[in-house]
C-alpha cells in the first residue's frame, strides 16, 4: 500500500563494521538537535510515493546481484559541512538504471549530477566545518566501504519510515 502524500527516499546501507564508525563520525560532527536519520548513501532525495511498488521491483532486482565494491575516496567540503566522498561503478550503474526508469518523474536535485557521499556534519559555521575537513584530510587514507543493501524509506518532515530493505546477495 502506497501513502500517497510522503516523498521516498532510497539510499544505499553499510556493512556494520563502516556503519559504526560512519555513525560515530556523525554523531560526534553532527549538531544533535539536527542529527535526525542515522549516516546514510542516498541514491534519491525525493520519489514520487505512486511508483513505491515499481521501485520495490527494481531494488529487488539490483539487490539479487553481488554487493557493489565502493570505497571512500575523500573529503568534501559542503560549505556549512563535510562528507566523505563515495567511489563505486557498480551504484553509479544502479542508480543510473533507476533514474531512467523514472526520468519523468525526478525532482530537479534528483536530476542533477550524482555525487555520492556520506554527510557525517551540516549545517554548521563555515570556519568549523573547515576545522574538521583539515584535521580529517590530515589522517584520512581511502578504504574500502561496505555496501550490503539498499533501502527505501518515507519522508517524515526529518526522521525517516523504513519501507524496506534490499540486500544484495552474497
Amino acid at each position: 500500500m502506497t501513502d500517497k502524500n510522503t516523498p521516498i527516499l532510497v539510499t544505499a546501507l553499510f556493512g556494520d563494521g563502516d556503519n559504526g564508525w560512519l555513525q560515530h563520525l556523525r554523531r560526534t560532527h553532527y549538531p544533535p538537535e539536527r542529527n535526525r536519520v542515522p549516516a546514510h548513501l542516498t541514491l534519491f532525495h525525493h520519489l514520487p510515493p505512486s511508483i513505491e511498488a515499481e521501485l520495490g521491483g527494481r531494488l529487488a532486482v539490483h539487490a539479487a546481484t553481488p554487493r557493489p565494491a565502493a570505497q571512500l575516496a575523500g573529503v568534501i567540503d559542503l560549505g556549512a559541512g563535510t562528507a566523505l566522498r563515495v567511489e563505486s561503478a557498480m551504484l553509479e550503474d544502479i542508480r543510473a538504471d533507476l533514474a531512467e526508469a523514472f526520468r519523468g518523474l525526478l525532482t530537479p536535485q534528483d536530476r542533477a549530477p550524482w555525487r555520492p557521499h556520506v554527510t557525517i556534519q551540516n549545517k554548521v559555521d563555515p570556519g568549523e566545518a573547515k576545522q574538521l575537513q583539515t584535521s580529517l584530510r590530515a589522517i584520512f587514507e581511502p578504504r574500502p566501504l561496505s555496501i550490503v543493501a539498499l533501502a527505501s524509506w518515507r519522508y517524515r518532515n526529518g526522521p525517516w519510515e523504513p519501507i524496506r530493505k534490499y540486500s544484495f546477495r552474497g
